[in-house]
């Protein structure tokens, strides 16, 4: 390990997740899903565009639905008609589906589970919680991170917010009794790690589930988002991790 790495990694006592795209493949087919409530939501307030999964996919990847409604209807020009009935129905159309389709990955659990003995685990994620528990019942990492250490921009914060605002990662850090300096984020999407390092975590990018066509140009932008590191696989996270665990430079 490089002595950049090594500075980067001492002194930790957790390790902070993104769920959508890092824990799990669930971007793309939680796009699908929302695509077809969202347009339902464009057509009832009047604006005169359809999207599709792919689509969403492309412009608002670590956003939660409520920013992608508002920043939609703000484009258009007007405001979401009942935006708390819209959020509530996309969070049952994508949690629904996902607990249909995402299946465990032994590579994830596996490197999860032997970090785990020396650091703490926890999700820190702008989805909401209901969508997280269906994700990690259905993906077999339930146990893994319980829902003590869930951490929602739409459902933990006084103020729904939505990455890249930083919120998210200091309640989950206040949460766990922990300094940012203490929590390695590891996240797949630029204003997820853009959160993460203005919050003042240190931060991985992972690309293992982001499209192949994508990875070259995602890797640029989350070194130039402050990724100290850019794996591309889970395998590639814990051979950064588990050495330092085995010298003692992590927890």
């Amino acid at each position: 390990m490089t002595g950049t790495v090594d500075n980067e990694l001492g002194g930790l006592r957790a390790l902070l997740l993104d769920a959508d795209d890092t824990l799990v493949p669930s971007e793309v087919p939680a796009f699908e899903a929302s695509a077809e409530v969202t347009n339902r939501l464009l057509a009832a307030a009047g604006i005169d565009r359809r999207v599709t999964g792919e689509e969403l996919r492309s412009e608002f990847t670590g956003k939660n639905f409520r920013t992608t409604a508002r920043e939609l209807a703000a484009a258009a020009g007007v405001e979401v008609p009942d935006l708390e009935t819209w959020v509530a129905e996309e969070k049952r159309a994508v949690t629904g589906h996902l607990s249909a389709v995402l299946r465990p990955d032994p590579e994830v659990f596996e490197v999860l589970r032997a970090v785990s003995s020396r650091l703490e685990l926890a999700a820190v994620s702008s989805s909401a919680l209901a969508r997280l528990d269906g994700s990690f019942r259905a993906a077999g990492l339930a146990d893994l991170l319980p829902p003590a250490r869930r951490f929602s921009a739409e459902d933990s914060l006084p103020t729904p917010t939505s990455k890249p605002d930083p919120a998210v990662y200091l309640h989950a850090c206040r949460e766990l009794g922990i300094e940012p300096a203490e929590g390695l984020a590891v996240e797949d999407s630029v204003s997820g790690a853009t959160s993460a390092v203005r919050a003042g975590c240190p931060t991985v990018g992972i690309v293992a589930f982001v499209p192949e066509a994508e990875q070259a140009d995602r890797r640029r932008r989350l070194e130039d988002a402050g990724a100290f590191a850019v794996v591309g696989t889970w395998r590639e996270l814990g051979d950064l991790l588990l050495p330092a665990l085995r010298e003692g430079v992590v927890g």
